[in-house]
């Protein structure tokens, strides 16, 4: 039997009616096509970045616009970052601001000095705390010193949006110990 690229099976005693060289194209896209939808299966989307690996017991809808406006944050896009805020909406950083319309919360945002990564979120209420480790980011933000320290927000999501940014103190840190009385604090 003289052999044109044909592949024979023995197990049917037969030829197959395509040479075995124009199948190979089509068994590579195949194969391709499985990998293709393994890798996108196994990388997930933004929710299982958002929700599933940030520890704590917090609203996994609480947490998907937090890390959302974080990630906005961190890119330097003020614009985007201020979306995230419902108008109006409640800030204290130090003082108390409320946010009446968009340009509000693109003037807040844009004071943040630091970017952050988010660590963990806990409920607590109807609030959402949230800790992160604080980082340089782009735009007119300069974290300096305060790269790599961590800072806990309490956040109150209404309706996919931040209605309300406090600064707290970090967990485990609510109510530190009053000095001693005649030590200096």
């Amino acid at each position: 039997m003289v052999n044109l690229g044909v592949r024979y099976d023995p197990l049917n005693d037969q030829t197959p009616a395509q040479p075995y060289f124009l199948s190979v194209p089509k068994r590579l896209g195949t194969t391709l096509t499985m990998i293709l939808t393994l890798v996108i299966a196994a990388c997930g989307g933004d929710d299982a970045e958002n929700s599933s690996s940030v520890p704590g017991n917090a609203d996994p809808a609480a947490v998907r616009v937090i890390g959302a406006w974080t990630r906005a944050l961190d890119k330097g896009d003020i614009d985007a970052a201020a979306r995230y805020f419902a108008i109006p909406a409640d800030t204290q950083n130090g003082i108390a601001l409320r946010l009446h319309s968009r340009d509000d919360a693109r003037a807040f945002n844009q004071s943040l000095p630091c970017g952050a990564e988010l660590l963990s979120a806990k409920q607590k209420g109807t609030y959402t705390i949230a800790t992160f480790r604080l980082t340089e980011r782009p735009g007119a933000g300069k974290c300096g010193s305060g790269a790599g320290a961590r800072a806990a927000t309490a956040f109150l999501i209404e309706d996919g949006a931040i209605a309300e940014w406090r600064r707290v103190p970090l967990p485990g840190e609510e109510n530190p110990a009053p000095a001693a009385p005649g030590s200096s604090a």
